[in-house]
């Protein structure tokens, strides 16, 4: 039963609480989840230690071979300097790499950037989308496009540190995904509320146990891809792909990576229309997000 809702009972309906509580409780929870802290930066989850890993064989971890991508949309400003970060980060870390950058649709220079870095770089490439087709478009087309057996995805607006991809390596060797989540958000306190309270009910929805589910920090084995149909194409793609692969047994391990103040461009995240559209997808995909079954 939802708490705070209404439910038939033998004797007629039970009273809907004051409002007024109902925004205590929910605040309430907002702060028992804005002040926990895992005893660990390593926190896993559907996972007990004779489960890890046993019910998907994984690719080696070492040596390290990855497909990296981010999606951009009108990032003219950002593309260059990701780009740079993610070559010399992965440089260091594997020989044997690739880096993807999904250009959706954007209507500045950033398609034109790309195009160059991939000219320039042999280790790069850029694709299009055209038109555009959203963030969860965009995150499905890096996705299919990885050719390496592990894949990484960041966001395009340099917000994160590739250098800290070294945090999440070690806890593959004990799950098969791994999912950060931001230390010291550096958004606006209106933005962290409207990302808890998402990540609260996503959680509860889809019977998962994340901190900040839509944190574009995150490793995957590239089988996954083929084990499921990923049908968001809006914010929903995160909480999509972690649901579908917590229901085929996937072990998910969770770290806290640094996050950054945009420096450059604009954000879309937190634009209505998205908002509306991520609720919207999550109550239409719920349920069959529930019921996944790998793809024949």
């Amino acid at each position: 039963m939802w708490h705070g809702f209404s439910t038939r009972a033998r004797t007629g309906w039970k009273p809907v609480p004051h409002p007024i509580r109902l925004v205590g409780s929910a605040v309430r929870t907002f702060l028992s989840f804005a002040s926990f802290r895992p005893k660990r930066l390593d926190e896993g989850l559907h996972a007990t230690p004779d489960r890890v890993a046993t019910l998907n064989a994984k690719p080696p971890i070492s040596p390290l071979s990855v497909s990296v991508f981010f999606p951009c949309y009108n990032e003219e400003a950002n593309v260059e300097r990701t780009t740079l970060a993610a070559l010399k980060a992965l440089r260091r870390l594997s020989s044997d790499f690739e880096i993807i950058i999904v250009n959706d649709g954007s209507k500045d220079r950033t398609g034109e950037i790309a195009d160059r870095l991939s000219s320039e770089h042999a280790e790069v490439r850029a694709v299009h989308n055209r038109p555009n087709l959203g963030y969860g478009g965009a995150l499905q087309r890096g996705f299919r496009e990885a050719k390496k057996p592990w894949v990484f995805y960041t966001d395009g607006d340099g917000q994160f540190d590739f250098e800290e991809i070294d945090r999440l390596l070690p806890l593959l060797e004990r799950f098969d995904i791994v999912s950060a989540y931001r230390l010291n958000r550096q958004d606006s306190f209106i933005r962290k509320l409207n990302a808890a309270c998402w990540t609260i009910l996503v959680d509860v929805l889809l019977g998962l146990r994340l901190r900040d589910i839509d944190c574009a920090f995150k490793i995957y084995p590239r089988k996954l891809f083929d084990e499921i149909e990923m049908k968001s194409m809006g914010a929903l793609i995160d909480a999509e792909v972690l649901g579908r692969a917590a229901r085929l047994g996937y072990t998910i391990g969770q770290v806290g990576v640094h996050h950054y103040s945009r420096t450059a461009g604009s954000q879309t995240g937190a634009n209505w229309r998205v908002i509306l559209r991520a609720f919207k997808e999550l109550f239409k995909l719920c349920r069959e997000i529930r019921r996944t079954k790998r793809a024949p």
